[in-house]
């Protein structure tokens, strides 16, 4: 642990006294405990054949062009219990907070009883809903919208915050931004998602402003062998295939699983797809009842020719034919000077027009190397610990910007499109370890569980990035999109070095209510150096350099069963992360400064007495301070701040056999705060009041399905989304217009008798966007001229298997 941590911990020593008292007199009971027996409310964690606990695990993240941006992620795993199996995992509810997760806590508690908002949403639950990607598990979350934005894939929105302010997480660890590091993703090889609200850096560490999402691996489980398999198709030409096995093996004490998924995904605009191949293993041997040692690994590639958006064009330019409902406001040309402001549209006539040149491609190779082990030292105490290495090479090689232009180039006079291109290439390595201690102990009574992380991890980040930015124009109707052209690259290296210590504790003072407490302390050290295109190391404009960062963040709150099945909660939580971008691409000459932000949260989870119906309740206030807003590749240096309010409401039930209802709505209310700036013409800007780009004011989502008890069990069911307006931009001149889609589905199950040696055989049909709604799904404040569109109607048929 380097210097800097160790000096965090003396200085800030008096300070922790009162949110540590009770941990430090819990270490002291310990010998009491063993003697007492393990206590009622907090019970001893035990590794046994019956009841095996999971195996930390691992994931991916992406970058940008000018403002720079690409990114991957990350996996943990969790103990899958067979059909055949008698499981001893908590009983499923309609919202799932009987789940463990390790992205609100290290204490090994549900979300139910983490005094914040966390949602795990389940394998089963992805299936079912038809999310085929960890861009669409945006779609089964409260309040929260997913983007695929070429330049940083597989991201979110969230509480007011998007991007690089949300952390993604791969089995529990961190690897980087996720504009810079994410990929998009097939969610077959995954056994839950989960996803918590608010600052988080406690366990997610830097960058958990607007919240945190965990993917999850499958993982052994102990028992008999099961055998999974699917397949499907859609109207775009796209198919989906994968087999999964787990279970013991001959060898005594020792268990296995292994997915393999390919997923060829078609785009709706020309040219486009993504393919996606996947495959991942993992063995558990469990030494004794108390010892359990694992080792895991998994590839991933993507191979894509990415969408990188629709031009915005004026909706009273001569020919054009604009669109309804997409997008409105005024718009003045960002990339080629602004203008005059005139009304904005998309032109009907390029839905699904490809500007990006022909020889383009995208595409990443990921590799996870994991193993670690846990041992239940006495009935209180355990230790687990898991090693880490992964590997990503990553590349972008488009044409990126796309701008409507009438007055400039070839094209003078009619309409054509400017372009841009980027080309990018990553090569990252992570090595890394985090520990855990966990003491379970009784203080006078009272129930107390503390637990110590390590964590430690060196990455290097290399860069090499196209400094031509070759440019020309094309045909608004008829592109002729050529080929991409020279390159000439510099070389950036960055490396980070991090080391944290985190402490968190729960002391239940009564048998309904328990104080939860935390607090982290982080050493960050960054160096980055720069080369020329002809290999010459950069000595200007501040180069070679390196910072550090010593962060401190935490949570306090409580939660108290005022009566059975109704629970109440607050907290207060702090996150904290770079003022400018994201750390891998930050410059000397920004502010090297790290923003903070808070959260006060409150809130209340309600269960049925039968477990048949729950409902959650939350009202939250985060604030960003220090904040930094890049346009253009122009850093104004000017602080400000955002703050964002709201409420998120989930409610689901079956009230009876065969029948599911569910459904939520969240209200945000996100602002800059006196950001207030001179521009490049020295003119005065003010940004004070706008809303953040991605982010809705509203959001709501609701869906039913009924299962028929007959011989051949059919379900149908139905699902309506609903996304309010959004800005592409701080300056919140153009707004993505409100939507609002409609999805059904109905699968029928096929008992075994009909397939001998099939113990489960379901065949689905989905139609998605079922009304065909015309609408921008995502805006890249990077490349302010375009949007995204969502996909049109399409239909899906699948058949899958278990034995």
């Amino acid at each position: 642990m380097s210097r800097g941590l160790t000096g965090q911990l003396r200085r800030t020593g008096p300070a922790l006294l009162a949110l540590l008292l009770s941990t430090s007199l819990s270490s002291v009971a310990v010998a009491q405990t063993a003697a007492r027996g393990a206590s009622q409310e907090v019970g001893p964690v035990i590794v046994s054949p019956a009841a095996p606990r999971p195996a930390p695990a691992v994931s991916p993240g992406s970058q940008r062009s000018r403002t720079a941006r690409r990114a991957a992620g990350r996996n943990r795993a969790v103990p899958v219990a067979p059909a055949t199996q008698v499981s001893n995992a908590p009983v499923q509810t309609p919202l799932n907070t009987a789940a463990v997760t390790d992205v609100g806590s290290r204490l090994g508690i549900t979300a139910r009883e983490t005094p914040a908002t966390v949602e795990v949403i389940g394998q089963q639950r992805m299936q079912d809903l038809g999310i085929r990607t960890t861009t669409d598990v945006a779609k089964a979350a409260v309040g929260v919208t997913g983007g695929d934005a070429p330049g940083a894939p597989a991201i979110f929105s969230m509480r007011g915050f998007a991007g690089d302010q949300l952390t993604t997480l791969y089995n529990g660890i961190p690897i980087g931004p996720s504009t810079m590091t994410g990929r998009p993703m097939d969610t077959a090889n995954l056994q839950q998602v989960e996803i918590i609200k608010g600052p988080d850096s406690l366990v997610a560490g830097l960058g958990a402003t607007g919240g945190a999402i965990n993917y999850v691996n499958k993982a052994p489980h102990t028992g008999p062998i099961v055998n999974e398999a699917f397949t499907s198709w859609d109207s775009f030409n796209g198919y989906r295939a994968g087999y999964g096995s787990g279970g013991s093996t001959l060898i005594n004490g020792l268990d296995y699983r292994f997915d393999i998924s390919h997923f060829n995904n078609q785009g709706f605009i020309d040219d486009t797809y993504s393919k996606l191949s996947n495959v991942s293993g993992q063995l558990n041997y469990r030494v004794s009842d108390s010892l359990k040692i694992w080792g895991a690994a998994e590839y991933k590639q993507d191979k894509d020719r990415f969408y990188w958006g629709t031009p915005l064009v004026p909706a009273n330019a001569p020919g054009i034919v604009p669109t309804t409902g997409v997008v409105s406001g005024q718009w003045s040309n960002y990339y080629l000077g602004g203008g005059t402001r005139v009304p904005v549209t998309v032109d009907a006539r390029t839905l699904t027009t490809n500007y990006n040149v022909l020889d383009n491609h995208s595409g990443a190779s990921e590799l996870w190397l994991r193993s670690g082990f846990q041992w239940d030292i006495t009935n209180s105490i355990s230790l687990k610990s898991q090693v880490y290495g992964y590997d990503a090479h990553r590349h972008w090689f488009n044409n990126e910007i796309t701008s409507f232009d009438q007055t400039v180039g070839n094209f003078a006079g009619a309409q054509s499109i400017y372009r841009e291109r980027l080309a990018l290439d990553h090569a990252q390595r992570l090595y890394g370890n985090i520990t855990d201690l966990t003491v379970n102990s009784n203080l006078g009574g009272m129930d107390n569980r503390f637990v110590a992380t390590v964590m430690a991890s060196s990455s290097q980040f290399n860069v090499s990035q196209d400094t031509l930015f070759s440019s020309d124009y094309v045909d608004l109707l008829n592109p002729d999109r050529g080929l991409y052209g020279p390159r000439s690259d510099e070389k950036i290296y960055t490396h980070l070095n991090t080391a944290s210590l985190s402490l968190e504790d729960r002391l239940k003072l009564t048998s309904t209510f328990a104080l939860i407490g935390g607090i982290r302390f982080e050493d960050i050290e960054l160096s980055r150096t720069r080369y020329s295109p002809d290999g010459v190391l950069r000595t200007d404009r501040g180069y070679p350099f390196s910072k550090t960062f010593n962060p401190i963040t935490g949570r306090i709150g409580y939660t108290w069963e005022v009566t059975p099945g109704v629970l109440l909660y607050s907290q207060y939580a702090t996150a904290a992360d770079p003022t400018v971008a994201n750390i891998f691409i930050l410059a000397p000459q920004v502010p090297l400064l790290l923003t903070t932000s808070r959260t006060y949260e409150t809130g209340v989870k309600l269960q049925s007495a039968d477990k048949r119906a729950e409902a959650t309740f939350s009202a939250f206030d985060i604030e960003r301070k220090n904040v930094y807003v890049p346009e253009s590749g122009i850093v104004f240096n000017v602080a400000g701040k955002m703050a964002s309010k709201g409420v998120e409401i989930a409610a689901a039930v079956n009230p009876v056999a065969g029948l599911k209802l569910w459904g939520n709505v969240a209200f945000v209310q996100s602002r800059f705060i006196d950001f207030n700036y001179v521009d490049g013409s020295g003119d005065f800007q003010s940004y004070s009041g706008k809303t953040p780009p991605n982010v809705p004011n509203f959001i709501a989502n609701a869906g039913a399905s009924y299962r028929f008890d007959t011989r051949l069990p059919v379900e149908i069911g139905g699902l309506v989304r609903h996304v309010g307006d959004r800005f592409n931009y701080q300056d919140n001149l153009v707004t993505m217009n409100a939507y609002t889609i409609f999805d059904a589905f109905a699968f029928v199950d096929i008992p075994k008798a009909y397939f001998p040696g099939v113990d489960q055989t379901r065949i689905s049909v989905r139609v998605k966007n079922l009304t065909n709604k015309l609408y921008a799904a995502w805006g890249d404040p990077g490349y302010t001229d375009q949007v995204i569109l969502g996909a049109p109607r399409s239909y899906e048929l699948a058949a899958s298997f278990k034995w």
